[in-house]
This record gives C-alpha cells, sequence and structure tokens, in this order.
C-alpha cells in the first residue's frame, strides 16, 4: 500500500487530552458535590422534621396539700316556720297582721266568721238537752220499777228493761255532751292565732274570702316565721364526709352583703347518705338576733377541711381522663412521658387534692394535649412561669 503523504496524517495534540481527563474530573466532582449536598439537605428537614414533632410542654412541680376550702350552696330556714291553715270553714271576717309584723305567742291574727259552724252548735245544745232529759226520765223510771220489784209489783225482767232503757239514755247523752264539746272547741279555732313569737311572712287571705278545709284550695292563710335563730341546710358530698363533724364552724356569704362573711356552727347531720345524689345532708345554725338574714336566702358556706396526711395538691389542668381513670403525665429524666394514674383526694375546683400516685419529685405536664401517649418525647419549655403550684 502506497504511504499517505505528509498532509493527510492528523495526530492529536497531547494538551487537549489532557483538557479532557480534567473537564471529565471537574464534571465528576460537581456530580458528587450535587449528590451530597442534596442528601445533606435531605437528613437536616428530616432532623428538623423529627425535631419539630416533639412537643414542647409545660412542667410544674407538686405541692403538699394544704388546708382546703370546700364551698358549697346553702338553703337558709327560719329556725321555726309554721303555714297556719283554717280548722272551720267560712268567711273571714276581719285579719289584723300584714307581712313583715311581728307578732307574739297567742296573737289573734285573723277571725273567721262561721254561720255553718254556729248552727251546728245551736243544735248540739238542744241534742243534748234532749239527750239529758230523757236520761232523767229513764233515771226515774228505773228507780219506780226498782221499788215495785222489791214489792213483788212487777217482774224483774220489766225492771231490767228499764235499767237498760237509763243505760241507754246515759250513753247518748254522753255522746251528745260529747259533740258539744268538739263543737266548741272549733269555735276555738274561729280565731286564728299565732303559734309562737315571729314575723308573719306571708298572707294569702282578704276580708269575705271564702275559708275552705281539706280541699284542693285550702292554702295557709299566714306563714309564721322566727328569725331570731335560722337553720341552713347543705348537702355534702359522700368523699368530703369523713371531715364534717358536728361542732365545726363554717363560713357563711350571701350575695346581699358582697364582702362580708357570717359564722355557723354544724349543729347535726343526717348521718346517712342520700342514694339518689350522694351526699350527706346537714345542719348548721347561726344567731341572726339583728335580723340581717332572711330565711329563703341562698348562702355559699365555706369549710376549712384539713389536709389529708401525705397528700399533694395539683392544678386540675394537669389532669387527664383516660379509660383507666383519672391520670397525669410526667417527665422522666430521659425526657419521655409516662402517664401515671392517681386518686383524688378532694377536688378545690382550680386545685385537686391528689391522694396517691405521685412523688413529691415528680415532674407533672400542665395541659398536656390529648394525642399524648407513655414513651413519648417532649421538650421542656425554657421560660416557664410560675403556676398555682410553681413550676420548674
Amino acid at each position: 500500500m502506497p504511504e499517505q503523504p505528509p498532509v493527510l496524517r492528523h495526530t492529536p495534540p497531547r494538551r487537549l487530552k489532557l483538557y479532557g481527563v480534567v473537564a471529565l474530573g471537574v464534571a465528576a466532582v460537581v456530580v458528587v458535590a450535587g449528590v451530597l449536598s442534596r442528601a445533606s439537605a435531605t437528613q437536616t428537614l428530616t432532623t428538623w422534621t423529627d425535631d419539630q414533632a416533639i412537643p414542647t410542654v409545660r412542667v410544674i412541680g407538686l405541692n403538699g396539700s394544704a388546708q382546703g376550702n370546700l364551698v358549697l350552696p346553702g338553703d337558709v330556714e327560719a329556725f321555726n316556720t309554721a303555714p297556719i291553715h283554717a280548722r272551720v270553714p267560712g268567711y273571714l271576717k276581719r285579719w289584723y297582721a300584714d307581712i313583715g309584723a311581728p307578732v307574739k305567742a297567742g296573737q289573734v291574727l285573723a277571725e273567721i266568721d262561721t254561720p255553718d259552724l254556729d248552727q251546728q252548735l245551736a243544735q248540739a245544745k238542744a241534742d243534748l238537752a234532749t239527750a239529758v232529759a230523757n236520761q232523767q226520765l229513764s233515771s226515774t223510771t228505773a228507780q219506780r220499777w226498782a221499788g215495785l220489784v222489791a214489792e213483788d209489783a212487777v217482774s224483774r225482767q220489766d225492771a231490767d228493761n228499764k235499767n237498760g232503757d237509763l243505760a241507754a239514755k246515759t250513753a247518748l247523752a254522753a255522746s251528745a255532751r260529747a259533740n258539744l264539746d268538739r263543737l266548741q272547741a272549733l269555735e276555738g279555732f274561729k280565731r286564728i292565732i299565732a303559734p309562737f313569737d315571729g314575723v308573719v311572712t306571708t298572707r294569702s287571705t282578704d276580708i269575705g274570702a271564702l275559708i275552705s278545709v281539706g280541699g284542693p284550695t285550702d292554702v295557709p292563710l299566714f306563714t309564721v316565721a322566727d328569725e331570731r335563730r335560722l337553720r341552713i341546710y347543705v348537702r355534702v358530698p359522700q368523699s368530703y364526709t369523713a371531715n364534717i363533724k358536728p361542732g365545726m364552724t363554717a363560713t357563711l356569704t350571701v350575695p346581699e352583703y358582697p364582702g362580708r362573711s357570717f359564722a355557723a356552727t354544724l349543729a347535726t347531720t343526717a348521718d346517712a347518705i342520700t342514694p339518689q345524689n350522694g351526699t350527706l345532708l346537714i345542719q348548721l345554725q347561726i344567731d341572726n338576733a339583728d335580723g340581717v338574714l332572711k330565711a329563703g336566702d341562698y348562702a355559699q358556706v365555706r369549710f376549712a377541711l384539713p389536709a389529708a396526711a401525705g397528700a399533694l395538691q395539683a392544678p386540675a389542668s394537669a389532669l387527664m381522663f383516660r379509660d383507666t381513670g383519672m391520670a397525669v403525665a410526667v417527665v422522666g429524666p430521659d425526657g419521655r412521658v409516662a402517664i401515671k394514674p392517681i386518686q383524688i383526694g378532694q377536688d378545690m375546683g382550680p386545685t385537686v387534692e391528689i391522694a396517691g400516685g405521685l412523688a413529691v419529685s415528680d415532674r407533672v405536664i400542665d395541659n398536656p394535649p390529648d394525642s399524648l401517649r407513655a414513651g413519648d418525647r417532649v421538650r421542656i419549655a425554657a421560660n416557664v412561669g410560675a403556676g398555682a403550684n410553681g413550676a420548674r
């Protein structure tokens, strides 16, 4: 084969090969750097996402339970209250005491006009007179027949009949006398009197009003209340009854005297739990000689209850309602959550007394999220403010 001319021969320069190798190396570095950068960004995003998923919580410290206050509603009633009904029917003749009038025991409050009763009384007197006359005649006859029997002028059977008639007439006279006494006693109820010293709180009748007895329209004509001493009835939940004992003192407040309190003494209790609502009915008493308090007042009664030994106090916002019962969430040394079931001793509203399940050293989470579960990691807030029991 003939040799090519020099013009047709081409040999690549050595420098061009070097440039190609360098360009390939730079491209490889760029690709590797891009891959590493994306991997680093992905890892950073994953770490940031996981870090954001950890909830930030506020923890509070626990204190020993101090003396607690139990506040319950109470009903104020007069020491003695008497709704006064009529015992005889008729028409109200006149009344002498209106609402708010102080009255004394035996004072006449009203008079009733009883024409029917008056006629029954007159008839009873006549019936008694007839019965007495028949009795006297029968007695005279029996005495005469007794003399005739002694002379054998009549048979003993006839004398016994006369004595039996005398016994019957005597019984009729006694019955007529008892009926007269009953009607005379009813005559006394024509005057409505006060049963004790007190004040008239209601008057539901007026002059000329029809007075009925024992029917659906039979309403109290007056109500008299003795408000010099008052009773306060309170229903205490069963969980607090162990600390409620006769002789203890409670504080009473009423809306009409804001900022003022009254001391009442626990007099007695029903000594039995009401099954319908699980409460114990107690009765407090208070002197009211100045008449400041009124029967029928709505009152708030505050009891100072001693703290249970070993009990802790925590805010109610830390409680968690679980299927197994009441619980709280605590943060362990490793930053993970533990759910602890607890027993509540007393509920004071904003705070609760925890009788068991926690230690003073536990770090309790305040306002735990509902999604919080045992074993979850949490972050403790750095800017913690003081709570009801302090925080840390």
